[in-house]
């Protein structure tokens, strides 16, 4: 599938894997643009970034593509009836969102979660909630993460498929550490292949090629 005339508007968070499929050959979008990782927390700043970039592609290309979750990324606690689809509509035709629920269920579906899972209750993260924690966690403190993570009773799986963990684990291990004692739970690195987040990034693709 040719990327050549789309742009990709996506969330940070996703930057590791979108720029490792652009340098593996699979990408070649006619721009690449991202918002701050982490926007979820901030639903008023995700639509004012995200509507930004779009119209900055729309500036480039006709056709734009867009990478963010359609039930977890934006929730307006305001106006429920306002869904990151509402505020894409509002930006013309030719925009498509891939399909997916967050950036976990992209690299990894519902099932095969379940599957790894093996029956626990795991935390899944992307090597973005690695790199940008501190975006992704932004205000939160050691007691909101007591509240939130220690349920995990199955620890936190990093879905990895580009090797981010590895390398991370070699050259931070501190970091990771205390990564882990914040959180109250073991992180571990979960490997799969990128084939799922590529069938979906086509199959948008292949919607706006028409």
């Amino acid at each position: 599938m040719d990327f050549e005339n789309i742009a990709i508007v996506s969330c940070g968070t996703l930057s590791l894997e979108l720029n490792y499929l652009r340098q593996e050959g699979f990408l070649n979008p006619a721009h690449l643009y991202f918002t701050t990782p982490g926007l979820h927390e901030d639903p008023r700043e995700l639509e004012k970034q995200l509507t930004d970039k779009i119209r900055k592609a729309q500036e480039k290309t006709e056709k734009i593509l867009v990478v963010y979750g359609g039930k977890f990324c934006y929730v307006n606690t305001g106006d429920v009836t306002r869904t990151i689809d509402t505020i894409i509509h509002e930006q013309g035709g030719n925009i498509a969102r891939i399909n997916a629920t967050h950036c976990m269920d992209m690299l990894a579906g519902k099932e095969q979660r379940q599957e790894l899972a093996n029956g626990e209750k795991v935390l899944w993260l992307t090597p973005g909630w690695i790199k940008f924690r501190h975006q992704v966690y932004k205000g939160w403190d050691k007691g909101l993460a007591n509240e939130n993570f220690p349920k995990h009773t199955g620890g936190a799986m990093v879905l990895d498929a580009i090797g981010f963990m590895d390398q991370y684990m070699a050259e931070k291990p501190e970091e990771l550490l205390e990564y882990s004692d914040w959180m109250g739970i073991p992180i571990q690195p979960c490997p799969i292949t990128l084939e799922r987040f590529k069938s979906l990034l086509e199959e948008q693709a292949i919607a706006l090629a028409g």
